[in-house]
Formats: C-alpha cells, sequence, structure tokens
C-alpha cells in the first residue's frame, strides 16, 4: 500500500480483539478519517432517518454490530424484511452504506471498521484489508475487563457478535467471513499485544 496516494485500509475483526482501538490508532497515527458509527449518521442523513431514531441505534448497544444482531438474526430465521427509519430493508441499508463508504473513500484515504469493507473495496488499488483474530480465552477475558460481564456473559457476546457478523457477510458479498483469501493480512491480536499489533500493521502501510 502507498500512504502518499489516496488509500483505504479496511478493518474485519472478532469480537473481543479491540480491533475498533487498533483501528482508531492507525487513522491517528496516519492522520486520516476512521470510518464506523459516522456511516450510521451519513446513512441515516440520505435517507431522512430522524435523528432520534440514529440516536436509539447508536446508543442501544456498544457497535454498529451490536445494534444490527437482532435485526439480521430476524431475517436470516423468517426471511422477512424488517423496516428501520422510512421503510428502509436490510438490502437498502447494506447498499446504503456501501455508497456512503465508497463516497468517502473517493474523496480522501481512510479506514473503516468493519461493514464488509473488504468487499467493498476488493478490487481498490490502494487498499490493505485486514483481519484481527484472537483465542476465544484472551478475548473472553478483555469482555469482562471493559464491560463488566461475568464470563459466559462475555463468551455468549462473542459468539453472538461473530455469529452475525458470520452470515451478514455472507448473505451480503456471498464470501466467507473467515476466507483469508478475502484479506492481505490476518493478525493474532494477542501475540503483540494492541499498540504492537499497530506497530506491526503499520510495517504494511510503506516508509515515509
Amino acid at each position: 500500500m502507498n500512504k502518499h496516494e489516496k488509500f483505504v485500509i479496511t478493518i474485519n475483526r472478532q469480537f473481543g480483539t479491540g480491533g475498533h482501538e487498533v483501528g482508531e490508532e492507525i487513522a491517528r497515527r496516519l492522520g486520516v478519517k476512521l470510518l464506523d458509527k459516522q456511516i450510521l449518521k451519513a446513512v441515516a442523513k440520505k435517507f431522512d432517518i430522524g435523528a432520534e431514531t440514529v440516536e436509539k441505534l447508536e446508543s442501544r448497544n456498544t457497535s454498529w454490530w451490536d445494534d444490527f444482531t437482532q435485526f439480521y438474526r430476524s431475517y436470516m430465521v423468517d426471511n422477512h424484511y424488517h423496516d428501520l427509519g422510512n421503510d428502509m430493508t436490510s438490502a437498502e441499508l447494506f447498499d446504503a452504506q456501501a455508497s456512503v463508504i465508497q463516497q468517502i473513500a473517493n474523496e480522501e484515504s481512510c479506514v473503516v471498521i468493519g461493514r464488509c469493507a473488504s468487499y467493498i473495496f476488493r478490487d481498490h488499488p490502494n487498499a490493505l484489508k485486514i483481519f484481527l483474530h484472537s483465542p476465544m480465552d484472551k478475548r473472553i477475558k478483555r469482555i469482562v475487563e471493559k464491560y463488566g460481564v461475568g464470563e459466559a456473559d462475555a463468551k455468549l457476546m462473542i459468539v453472538d457478535n461473530d455469529y452475525t457478523r458470520e452470515l451478514y457477510t455472507k448473505k451480503y458479498t456471498g464470501s466467507e467471513w473467515y476466507d483469508a483469501r478475502n484479506y492481505d493480512v490476518s493478525l493474532d491480536v494477542s501475540k503483540f499485544g494492541l499498540n504492537g499489533s499497530v506497530d506491526f500493521l503499520m510495517s504494511f502501510v510503506g516508509e515515509d
């Protein structure tokens, strides 16, 4: 990846790996925009969804994927569309977020957390696609410390979020979330720690 030209870094991650923090630090070091919850706001604006709806979606859980866990699970089980805001279906939501992400990336370099961005930018000439993973016990420990829950609940959160991400990726991209061919780099965060992982990943960005 050439950081002296317009670039995109995408980060897919297992729940509990600290992937958001890694992406946030990479964006900070490179001085570029981090795309995460602001995508939801941009989609809401594009489809004229009320601010109250956006606030509920943002505050209900801890991340974009948590916000839509039940939404997508219901879709997979019942094969019915649910409405969001002004009758937005799940398929329309995916298309809308992809459009917003691509529009921003066309204008400036950025780091994108989740949202099937590795698929969206699969043919981008200057993209670095990252997948972060970690052993279950390490992730359980992190979730327990971060959210103050018990180990059993932490494991349920991890299994639920990972399952949802797998289903979502398969449904809207036709690819497997864990398929290494979708990424340029796959990294076990527990081997390096968060800061060490950032240092390691920055080596793929290119020298000054």
